[in-house]
């Protein structure tokens, strides 16, 4: 069999999901091979770039990037392009837009995200929104920009100054909570229970059910080994990083610590 999407879906059996991704990055590989010019996805999670980048290198092609508005973005949009030519970063089709208020330390990212949800804006419209003590700044496409300055007033019941804010440094600044455990190894089902404090058993369900992802990739291999650094998601339960693997105890097991996206 050639290498092609259908290929590629056959021989990683993708979900629903993932088929709809596969096709629509497929797609943009032909259009710019046609048009001799770059093509842009929305805004794509973890997730979804794990998948497309393991399916560009599937079709080799290695003439492209992934660009969230700022360095070390979560949600980026995947651009394809020519041989000849590679796109500046101002050339992605997102703008940068500012929530001011005196009240901003009551509002989270879900706030943020609800009241973008409410236009109608899609989440491939929406890349990172980033928090802070006098408000946020959001990552969106243009036409969600758009939007966005011009309809939203409040968050939630707090009042909003909204506007454009192109060329203002962003950068994330992640908060974390920390737990400590012991595991019997460093298998996914045994660090997936210390995270989530539940069984094995539990654990292993929900590795096997396609809730669980490691380094943004699904996996559902319950004996898979994790080691430090890795990042660990749990649909429903939130994001952890392994961040450091201690010795053993008296009766062999791991000490670990692991830590959680607040």
């Amino acid at each position: 069999m050639g290498r092609d999407k259908n290929s590629f879906i056959a021989a990683n059996r993708l979900d629903g999901d993932g088929k709809l991704l596969v096709s629509r990055i497929g797609d943009m590989l032909a259009v710019c091979e046609r048009s001799f010019t770059p093509c842009f996805s929305g805004f794509l999670s973890e997730g979804e770039q794990a998948l497309a980048e393991e399916f560009l290198s599937y079709m080799g092609a290695k003439e492209y990037e992934l660009f969230g508005g700022y360095e070390g973005a979560m949600r980026r949009i995947l651009c394809i392009y020519p041989e000849y030519m590679q796109p500046e970063h101002g050339d992605f089709p997102l703008r940068t837009v500012r929530f001011d208020s005196r009240g901003a330390a009551s509002l989270t990212h879900r706030d943020y995200l609800g009241s973008l949800m409410a236009l109608g804006i899609n989440r491939n419209q929406t890349g990172d929104i980033l928090c802070d003590e006098s408000g946020a700044y959001a990552v969106l496409s243009p036409a969600a920009a758009q939007m966005a300055v011009f309809d939203i007033s409040k968050i939630g019941r707090v009042g909003v100054k909204t506007r454009f804010a192109e060329g203002e440094a962003l950068s994330r600044e992640d908060k974390f909570s920390e737990m400590t455990a012991t595991v019997a190894s460093l298998r996914l089902d045994c660090v997936i229970s210390a995270a989530l404090r539940v069984s094995r058993e539990k654990a292993a369900a929900l590795i096997r059910s396609g809730s669980v992802s490691v380094n943004h990739g699904i996996t559902e291999s319950v004996s898979e080994n994790v080691s430090k650094g890795s990042v660990l998601s749990v649909r429903g339960s939130g994001r952890f990083i392994l961040s450091e693997i201690g010795g053993s105890t008296k009766k062999d097991r791991i000490h670990i610590t692991i830590k959680k996206y607040l």
